[in-house]
């Protein structure tokens, strides 16, 4: 029966798949969920809590797995906000390990979209997987400091850090067939307007990289970056 827009989606992440081989093709909803850090497995937990109460109690929901979120007003401790803001600061980007781990990147938009017609026009009890366009972390460096006309000497290889899968890809094909197709291309725009409304909105940010997450982030880089 298609879920109506009354019905709960749970928001899970690509993640939960884990570590996907380079010469892997990508997961479908049907892959084995291999979650490797506690992150991902507290996800997968919560994607089986739902589902065995749609099998259970007939709860009308389902579950959305998507790829790495981007755009404006993300919180500057995740990897894009983050490259943003340092590289427009002039301060130092920690690049975890060699760079080369890979992900799929997926404007918030879209990522809305997809929510919302997997709510129309899904099926309680179904799995959705919501993918974008896969880059490898250092392109994705390179072209910051491109946009931001940061100097590339700002790049600083630290320790990786624990559990960090090398590559995340899921395949949206099930969620296409429902009428969704992503409207932002990373390359074509996406980046560009996020480092855009970053550079336009310091008012936003700046207060909040001082105090909690000022501590925060010298926990989790200062010994790394001074290494």
């Amino acid at each position: 029966m298609p879920a109506t827009t009354g019905s709960a989606t749970y928001v899970s992440t690509d993640e939960v798949y884990g570590d996907i081989d380079f010469d892997a093709p990508a997961a479908t909803e049907e892959s084995p969920l291999r979650p490797s850090s506690p992150y991902s497995a507290s996800k997968a937990g919560g994607d089986l809590q739902v589902l065995a109460y749609v099998r259970t109690f007939a709860v009308d929901a389902l579950v959305t797995r998507g790829a790495n979120t981007y755009g404006p007003r993300q919180y500057p401790e995740k990897f894009l906000p983050l490259f943003i803001t340092n590289a427009l600061e002039g301060e130092q980007l920690p690049v975890y390990g060699d760079g080369r781990q890979r992900r799929e990147w997926l404007h918030v938009d879209d990522h809305c979209a997809a929510i919302e017609i997997a709510l129309r026009e899904g099926k309680s009890g179904e799995i959705y997987n919501v993918g974008g366009q896969e880059r490898e972390n250092m392109e994705v460096v390179r072209r910051i400091l491109d946009l931001t006309g940061a100097s590339p000497d700002l790049v600083r290889h630290v320790a990786d850090r624990p559990g960090h899968d090398r590559r995340y890809s899921v395949d949206s094909s099930k969620l296409r067939a429902l009428g969704w197709t992503p409207r932002h291309s990373f390359d074509g725009g996406g980046l560009a307007a996020t480092v855009e409304w970053y550079r336009a909105s310091r008012d936003w940010w700046e207060p909040i990289k001082t105090g909690e997450y000022r501590a925060y982030y010298e926990r989790q880089y200062a010994e790394r970056l001074g290494a």
